[in-house]
């Protein structure tokens, strides 16, 4: 048992460091993007050119971040299948669905628009769609909840001023805006990160000699994702969302993996 602390610990500690000093390092050298702000976020990244990772095109963001629950319950998976029978509690299962239920409720779906949305409404937020022209313009709330994709063509009364529209087709999808836009980034990697260590440490507090080859596969492959998802957390800190918004990510992540901690 003391083990397993010492490993939550570790991680916990590792976790928080580097949000804490990416987020100071941000403030620093004004590496961060405002994501909230209408007339900026939809621009490349003011370091796009000198830093890969400030990109939200970079290979971490397309092919991990946007699916990190799935990469994250691979990983889960992975470990409660392979392991020995005594260690395949449904108690574990248990845990891992009530992570994923939260994962939908604050980035999905909430009896209507997810948790996150619902925040930075209540907060200030505006729905908002940006042209090429660099002009943006409110729209109402439920037409981002429903993310729907809107044009001069499918939404004519909403491009009823005169505004500088582009020529051929185009379509837009509007977000949230100008609220607290508490970093959904954060909130994911942190639950995962939790939740992976606390599973992870199943297997390390029994003896290695137990492990079949497939269980020890399916640790490195564990303990890659962890460590993938930290450096997750570092790019978040340094290259996005304000301060304050980090700090919201990263304690409602917290909060999420508490919620596994109940069972």
């Amino acid at each position: 048992m003391s083990f397993k602390i010492d490993v939550l610990q570790a991680t916990f500690a590792v976790l928080t460091l580097i949000v804490f000093l990416g987020t100071v390092y941000s403030v620093k050298n004004n590496t961060y993007l405002d994501t909230s702000d209408p007339l900026i976020t939809h621009l490349p990244h003011h370091l796009h050119n000198t830093h890969y990772f400030a990109t939200k095109s970079n290979f971490l963001n397309v092919l991990f971040i946007k699916r990190a629950w799935a990469w994250t319950s691979s990983a889960f998976l992975s470990l409660w299948i392979t392991s020995p029978h005594q260690q395949r509690s449904i108690r574990r299962l248990y845990k891992w669905a009530l992570a994923t239920a939260a994962w939908l409720v604050f980035t999905s779906w909430f009896f209507g628009p997810a948790l996150l949305e619902r925040f930075i409404a209540a907060s200030g937020g505006e729905c908002t769609v940006s042209l090429p022209s660099g002009a943006a313009f409110s729209i109402p709330n439920e037409l981002c909840f429903t993310k729907s994709r809107i044009s001069p063509v499918t939404h004519p009364s909403l491009f009823a001023s005169p505004l500088l529209l582009p020529e051929g087709q185009w379509t837009a999808i509007p977000r949230m805006r100008r609220g607290h836009d508490v970093s959904g980034h954060l909130f994911l990697v942190t639950m995962s990160i939790l939740f992976l260590a606390d599973q992870l440490t199943v297997s390390l507090r029994s003896s290695s000699s137990s492990w079949t080859h497939a269980h020890k596969y399916a640790i490195i492959y564990t303990a890659a994702i962890i460590g993938m998802w930290l450096f997750a957390a570092y790019t978040t800190s340094v290259y996005f969302h304000t301060p304050l918004e980090k700090l919201t990510g990263y304690l409602l992540g917290v909060a999420g993996y508490a919620l596994t901690r109940i069972i």
